[in-house]
């Protein structure tokens, strides 16, 4: 298990005018479950596709079509409970939230207001080795969302595509923990990673598979203390949310800025509005687009058309059972199984997909350290420069770890591997059998290596002279070897051969 014997990081302090602010972050984020059905209709979710391809009759509002719910995505939602140790209620109900725009052909979203299928849990987020901040999580519904708006085809005309209309989405609403833009990120990529590995969202935030609603407030120093002791909202201010968000650079950026807003606002003199904002990136800003909704302005109520979900503890349990190892659980594995640093395992077990490929590469080349340093810095230095992802690596697993088994034998040294690796990275191969057919083997023969030392040692008098002199010179004789046996020898072997020949 993760080491939980963390220090919390300090709170975003920000210096106004006439004194220190504090910042206070609460977030909602929008994750669309991953399935192939709507959450109501066996419509496709497939992204991209024809503008209103994917819509079934009960996602146009069609007269007398009912919904029925889809039991994967309910699924989902409670594995993604699962995955953030959080209390899964065995009833819960829909409610509608009832509103009017052209994107929403119901003038409802269905929604879970009153009775959420997901309770209270928690996302660790660590902001360095030995900081992180435990994050509430208050609740997950699982709701649908609305169509999209298309406003640039022609400036005259508004176009609707009703595709995303009725897409299941879970909800995951957070308390107010989150003290720093750079936490709000931290936060978020986390939650992110949890999904990917739990299988339940791609978490793909350029096609708005994952988006975040960004509660942004700012109080003076010790109120979010009061606020912990009382749970009392008032001591943290008045709050703004900014919508739609789906890039962790402009989370951060639109969090700063709001902040800055408040703060000049409340220093002047002024009232901050609890509004919803959105954030423009071109100018860097947030900007007003509705007064903030209570929950009355929405007038819900139960739906009428669907029953309250009721699911039994034993089904539950079962998903529990299938749930694989999550990102905290297997870092430390990592950690404590291979001896990795907590930088490496953090970069291993980032993306599910990256520590896949790693412990397949120590299936094969049975050491754990030495595959670290060459998925981490070969080959994914390689992917970067290349611009590729993982799972487009010409090199396979088993071909990296047929590499490092060779490394582990002494068939081959590290230069050698690396002029290995980009033949397999270019042409492919078996690695032993390349250094076989290409006489890449590393020379061991003691016997050989020390006649290639004598013949360097006798034909350069006055650079032993030097070393005899300075004895860090001695390594001019090592890469004289390496260059005279063609990088074969053994660096071990050439360097105590040559440090025993000058007497050194």
């Amino acid at each position: 298990m993760l080491d939980l014997s963390f220090d919390a990081p300090k709170p975003k302090v920000i210096a106004g005018a006439k004194g220190d602010w504090e910042l206070v972050i609460g977030m909602e984020i929008h994750a669309q479950i991953s399935t192939q059905g709507k959450l109501f209709s066996g419509a496709s979710t497939t992204f991209g596709a024809e503008p209103n391809s994917n819509v079934a009759f009960v996602d146009a509002a069609m007269p007398g079509m009912l919904p029925v719910v889809n039991e994967y995505c309910i699924e989902q939602a409670v594995r993604t409970g699962l995955g953030l140790k959080a209390a899964i209620n065995l009833w819960s109900a829909f409610d509608r939230k009832n509103y009017f725009y052209p994107d929403n052909p119901q003038g409802y979203q269905i929604s879970q207001l009153y009775h959420p299928i997901v309770g209270e849990g928690e996302v660790i987020v660590e902001m360095g080795p030995g900081v992180a901040r435990v994050v509430r999580i208050e609740r997950i519904h699982v709701e649908q969302d609305a169509g999209k708006s298309i406003h640039d085809m022609d400036p005259s005309m508004s176009f609707i595509d009703f595709n995303r209309t009725g897409v299941p989405l879970m909800e995951i609403v957070s308390r107010p923990d989150i003290r720093g833009p750079e936490e709000a990120a931290a936060y978020v990529a986390k939650l992110r990673q949890i999904l990917r590995y739990l299988g339940t969202c791609d978490g793909n935030m350029q096609n708005g598979n994952l988006r975040a609603d960004v509660n942004v407030s700012v109080c003076k120093p010790g109120q979010y203390e009061k606020y912990q002791a009382t749970q009392d909202f008032s001591h943290l201010g008045t709050r703004c949310e900014i919508k739609n968000m789906n890039s962790m650079r402009f989370i951060q950026q639109a969090i700063d800025y709001e902040a800055r807003r408040q703060i000049a606002i409340l220093e002047d003199g002024g009232k901050v509005d609890q509004e919803t904002r959105l954030y423009d990136p071109d100018k860097g800003e947030t900007r007003s687009m509705r007064s903030k909704e209570e929950a009355q302005d929405y007038r819900y109520f139960p739906d009428p058309d669907l029953l309250p979900l009721e699911i039994e503890q034993a089904w539950v349990d079962g998903i529990a059972a299938s749930m694989p190892e999550l990102p905290d659980a297997k870092k430390a594995r990592f950690m404590g199984d291979f001896g990795l640093t907590d930088y490496d395992a953090s970069v291993l077990t980032a993306d599910v997909e990256n520590a896949d490929f790693f412990e397949s590469v120590v299936a094969v080349g049975e050491d754990g350290k030495l595959a670290a340093n060459w998925v981490i810095n070969e080959l994914f230095g390689r992917l970067k420069k290349e611009g590729q992802e993982i799972g487009e690596s010409p090199v396979s697993p088993a071909q990296l770890g047929g590499v490092i088994r060779l490394i582990k034998s002494g068939d081959i040294s590290g230069k050698i591997a690396k002029d290995l690796f980009e033949i397999l990275w270019t042409e492919g191969g078996d690695p032993a059998g390349i250094v076989e057919a290409r006489g890449m083997k590393q020379v061991t023969d003691t016997g050989a290596i020390e006649k290639a030392v004598d013949e360097i040692i006798a034909a350069n008098p006055a650079q032993v002279e030097k070393a005899k002199a300075n004895p860090k010179l001695a390594g001019w004789f090592v890469g004289q070897v390496m260059k005279a046996t063609g990088g074969k020898a053994n660096p071990a072997a050439v360097n105590d051969l040559v440090t025993a020949k000058l007497g050194l």
